[in-house]
């Protein structure tokens, strides 16, 4: 190399670096180009140009040995804490590797660049962390080493980012699970676990993983979202939000349902965001993902059988502990076992006002799909029974989706009004009319569906008054 950037020059890659602008081939979301495969290629499992293959595995091969001189002790493997002085440290290894010769830099990659890359394998996730600095990134999905897509406002995209093989994702695995004392292995080829700010991860490895190691990544908005937020958003309606304050407060239960990525966590984080300060709330998680902004607060969170400590807590065992801790408010991030059975009983006796969401499609479906958790509880209940515990105890059911133009909307707010014979009877309060698309986006609108809720007693109990405009079909859905 006949020149070196000075360190001054030495800085974080940016979106405008040349590593991250568009070719002519072609280029992913964030500036990276896709290559074309190799023929012989497996499409599910891609490759990586010999160019694109040569830059990583210096930049990998740089990484270990600066880390290793910096930080004998630490495994590479493991996460390493960045500090100004580890930083002033791998500049200087950096800078005199390149000027005595003993790093060629690859073609295609600029100093900057190269030592950006270099940082993050140090410090971080490897070639994941250009991921985690775009903010309009939600979720990042591994399929092996060399496809990678992510979600960016709504949409599916290959991303352009590649690892250099199987070993490599598998490091970037173990560096987010070993910290939180989980094991993947052969042995244990399958893990969820929790990213420090926050953010979900659930990884498959070898031999369950038959195109390389696996990660899917539904990263933590650093931004909490508010009702202001999805009304400007056109998610929901000032009206609908209104209503739905009323019943947070009034202490209706209310279960969010919606499908993978419908947004019903951050729908359950804001409901949330409506219980007074005063009230004591115990929030259960697979993974902690309830950004709460009230002070007295609990939050449990599973524990899974590791080797060492074969003993699993699951969210049934934390339902059932929590009854014992004098809670106001129960908010169960999912149910999708036979702690649904307990929730209901929690329900049912004095803990109004709970809060939590499951995977269905429609306000109908996410009562069948009640029904079918509640058995797999292992209680024998008959249906009939069954049906009843879920008409008595849950009030509101809100429909979160999302629309094939990748917004996120309420669909329905629903009310369960009780049960004829073997069937609940539900009544829908607002829904969302459907009427077409325009330039890719779905046109719609919230419609209320006529009639007055049969909660609202309840609800002007706690004082609130609610227009009878508000649940009044106006001449266009008439």
């Amino acid at each position: 190399m006949s020149s070196v950037a000075p360190l001054s020059s030495i800085k974080r890659v940016k979106e405008n670096s040349s590593a991250m602008q568009a070719k002519s081939n072609g280029a992913g979301p964030v500036g990276l180009p896709l290559e074309p495969d190799y023929p012989d290629a497996p499409p599910q499992r891609g490759s990586i140009s010999s160019a694109r293959a040569e830059i990583t595995r210096t930049q990998l091969w740089l990484a270990d040995r600066i880390r290793q001189s910096i930080a004998p002790d630490v495994p590479l493997d493991l996460p390493l804490d960045r500090t100004p002085e580890r930083e002033q440290a791998i500049q200087r290894r950096f800078q005199q590797a390149m000027q005595a010769g003993r790093i060629k830099l690859p073609g295609g990659i600029s100093p900057e660049d190269f030592y950006a890359n270099v940082l993050d394998e140090i410090f971080g996730y490897g070639p994941l962390e250009v991921l985690f600095r775009e903010d309009t990134i939600s979720e990042v999905m591994v399929n092996g080493p060399y496809i990678i897509y992510i979600e960016q406002k709504g949409k599916l995209k290959e991303s352009g980012i590649k690892f250099l093989d199987d070993d490599h994702v598998e490091r970037i695995i173990k560096r987010v699970v070993r910290p939180l004392g989980r094991v993947v292995d052969e042995n244990s080829p399958l893990v969820d676990a929790r990213l420090p700010d926050g953010s979900r991860v659930n990884a498959v490895i070898r031999p369950c993983a038959i195109d390389g190691p696996s990660i899917t990544i539904r990263k933590f908005a650093k931004d909490k979202l508010t009702i202001q937020d999805l009304i400007n958003f056109g998610s929901i309606t000032s009206q609908m939000a209104e209503f739905l304050r009323a019943c947070v407060v009034s202490r209706l239960n209310i279960v969010v349902s919606g499908g993978t990525g419908s947004g019903k966590t951050t729908l359950l984080n804001i409901l949330s965001g409506f219980i007074p300060d005063e009230e004591r709330i115990v929030t259960i998680e697979d993974a902690a993902e309830l950004q709460l902004q009230q002070r007295h607060v609990v939050r449990l969170e599973t524990k899974k059988a590791t080797p060492q400590n074969p003993e699993e807590v699951s969210i049934r065992n934390l339902v059932v502990n929590s009854l014992r801790m004098r809670p106001e408010r129960v908010v169960i991030g999912e149910c999708r076992s036979g702690e649904a059975l307990d929730m209901l009983q929690a329900m049912n006796t004095g803990h109004d006002g709970s809060l939590t969401t499951i995977h269905a499609n429609s306000p109908r479906d996410c009562i069948s799909r009640l029904e079918t958790l509640v058995l797999m509880a292992g209680v024998d209940l008959p249906l009939q029974v069954v049906r009843q515990q879920i008409a008595s105890a849950i009030h509101l059911i809100v429909q979160a989706s999302r629309l094939r133009d990748g917004s996120r909307k309420v669909t329905y707010i629903t009310e369960i009004q009780g049960i004829e014979g073997n069937t609940p009877v539900l009544q829908d309060i607002f829904k969302f009319a459907e009427q077409g698309e325009e330039d890719g986006r779905v046109i719609g609108e919230m419609e209320p569906g006529g009639l007055r809720p049969k909660c609202e007693p309840k609800l002007k109990h706690h004082g609130f008054e609610l227009p009878a405009s508000m649940f009044m079909k106006s001449d266009a859905f008439k």
